[in-house]
């Protein structure tokens, strides 16, 4: 007797996932004889590429870039590409936009770094408190050393060694974050390398929209900060439930712990970040990656209370090393990119633009889920879309890594870019830029209906 077939995973047979995936493998190789050629060439970088993050995307070898502008893409091998990856947030408002081309301009003749401030980073300070809310602020690099910035602060401040994290969440590279739950019990993320220290003494974890859990972890009155993201976003997106939120500051205010909201991603719901869109209060705020236009910088702020406190910590501590800031940190040169970028890019108008893009996108996608039958969602905040191969909202990070079909996505993945589509490779986000435009949305929404109907059949 012959085997019956497998029965269908997610909504797709496996046979022809395993065909389809194959047949994109080969149709990208084809398509890409200089890339290939680059990729197989001499090369000084570990595994042939300056930063190992390039090895994620789905493909036998990354595409490499000859240009970009606004939300294009061009390859080497002449493809032009609808670029919904943005850098993974880092190009949100598009590649090099005006305002930001000129600040570059305007500053490369006076010098990128003095450790001092300029005209630019005073003005920068007056709008990160006007956007965001928050009256003090300070300049990182990069988000991961905004997130351990403030996380060493509030741990100063209170005088306490714990944080709690959410299960699922990302703060960069943040060590005392790679804590997750497996079956009820925290450890550290088994993929984090080289680590040599139980994250868990110090790092408390609970699941996202879980207010019992959230107040047991701090009982003991010993947690400095709790840090999220307002919405789980480097997972299958999880939004919060109705009145979490209000939960969360409630009880973090009378366990006499700071709270942390990190938006490096949830940036994409609107000119003030979702905190300022739903009314949150955070004591400290991080905001990263798209902040300078594509520059290398990040952004955070904190309160007057913690601001008193730090004063204190300052006033009453030895001389010596601080752990908080690096040589580079508020450069000239960042200070004249997120200048242009907070007074001239990120717009309400431009946001407006975005959002109204990203509703389009979503509604196409949920047609084409809905059209086929298949057992997956859409989930956005702002002008950030995900698809998600399994039924939802989903609830928690135990949720969402549930969700996650590695196989079935790569190969959509592929799929979409032989199409001329580009999405993020780490998981399934898309973004929605300024210069995004309906004919690019509309070939996304065309692509993702080409590649879930040959995968439903």
């Amino acid at each position: 007797m012959s085997e019956a077939p497998a029965a269908p995973e997610r909504g797709v047979a496996p046979w022809r996932l395993a065909a389809f995936a194959a047949a994109e493998r080969e149709r990208y190789v084809r398509a890409r004889p200089r890339s290939a050629a680059l990729a197989a060439g001499e090369a000084g970088f570990y595994a042939r590429v300056p930063l190992h993050w390039m090895l994620d995307w789905p493909v036998p070898f990354p595409p490499v870039v000859a240009d970009a502008w606004g939300a294009t893409l061009k390859d080497v091998d002449g493809h032009e590409l609808a670029d919904f990856c943005l850098g993974d947030t880092g190009s949100m408002f598009g590649h090099s936009p005006a305002p930001v081309v000129r600040a570059l301009a305007g500053q490369g003749g006076h010098g990128f770094t003095y450790m001092l401030p300029t005209e630019h980073s005073l003005a920068v300070g007056r709008l990160l408190r006007e956007r965001f809310g928050l009256p003090h602020w300070q300049i990182a690099t990069t988000a991961s050393d905004a997130n351990r910035f403030a996380l060493r602060v509030a741990r100063a401040v209170t005088g306490r060694p714990r944080i709690v994290v959410m299960n699922g969440c990302y703060h960069g590279a943040v060590d005392e974050t790679y804590v997750e739950l497996h079956a009820g019990r925290a450890r550290n993320r088994p993929g984090l390398i080289g680590q040599f220290v139980d994250l868990t003494e110090g790092t408390r974890v609970v699941e996202f929209n879980d207010v019992a859990a959230l107040e047991q972890a701090l009982a003991p009155g010993d947690v400095a900060c709790v840090i999220t993201e307002p919405v789980l976003t480097n997972c299958c997106m999880v939004p919060p439930e109705p009145g979490y939120h209000a939960a969360l500051r409630r009880l973090t205010r009378a366990a006499g712990t700071l709270l942390l909201i990190d938006e490096t991603h949830t940036i994409s719901t609107g000119p003030g970040g979702y905190s300022r869109a739903h009314g949150l209060e955070p004591d400290l705020f991080v905001v990263g990656k798209p902040i300078a236009g594509g520059v290398p910088a990040s952004a955070w702020g904190f309160s007057d209370a913690v601001a008193a406190g730090w004063d204190r910590v300052r006033r009453d501590k030895p001389p010596g090393h601080s752990g908080l800031g690096t040589t580079l940190s508020a450069n000239a040169l960042a200070m004249a990119t997120m200048h242009a970028t907070l007074a001239e890019v990120m717009t309400a108008e431009a946001y407006q633009h975005m959002e109204a893009l990203a509703a389009r996108l979503a509604a196409g996608l949920e047609r084409t889920i809905d059209a086929r039958g298949l057992p997956w969602h859409v989930a956005r905040v702002g002008a950030r879309v995900e698809f998600i191969c399994a039924p939802g909202p989903l609830r928690n990070g135990t949720e969402a890594a549930a969700a996650h079909a590695p196989a079935l996505e790569q190969a959509i993945h592929v799929g979409l870019l032989n199409r001329g589509c580009l999405i993020a490779p780490f998981h399934n986000m898309m973004l929605l830029c300024p210069a995004t435009t309906r004919e690019q949305v509309d070939q996304l929404v065309g692509a993702f209906a080409a590649v879930a109907g040959a995968l439903a059949g």
